[in-house]
């Protein structure tokens, strides 16, 4: 009987292993490190501005060690936790601080920030977090 149980239980193993998987790293296998920037613009609601600070944000792929890129604008809710109060929402992936710090002080960051977002932007909000 202990047998045919060991058996079942490896037969169970084998069969059901390569359903779970852990989530506990990225597809590419290493720490990423999230820029998450919400922004405020001056003239609030303006889409053109909005639009124009989606586009710029797809120029930071082009940066080493950025592995995305991409900017958004808010979803509207009725819920009270959702802060929908921004204008438009930006994410930047890269893989450690000091890529964080690259992208940061790289000439395509440097001059979207002195020819669009300072310009446009009135308030911004930071976070960085990691997994």
């Amino acid at each position: 009987m202990r047998q045919i149980l060991l058996k079942h239980s490896v037969i169970f193993i084998l069969l059901f292993s390569g359903c779970f998987h852990s989530n506990t790293e990225p597809a590419s296998g290493g720490s990423v490190l999230t820029h998450l920037v919400l922004c405020w613009l001056k003239d609030s609601g303006n889409q053109d501005h909005r639009n124009q600070i989606i586009e710029i944000t797809e120029s930071f792929k082009k940066i080493p060690g950025v592995l995305d890129a991409r900017a958004g604008n808010p979803i509207m809710s009725d819920r009270d936790i959702v802060d929908d109060s921004f204008d438009v929402g930006i994410i930047i992936e890269v893989r450690n601080v000091d890529e964080l710090k690259n992208y940061l002080d790289h000439p395509i960051h440097q001059k979207a920030k002195k020819d669009v977002l300072l310009p446009l932007v009135d308030r911004v909000l930071v976070y960085d977090f990691a997994k």
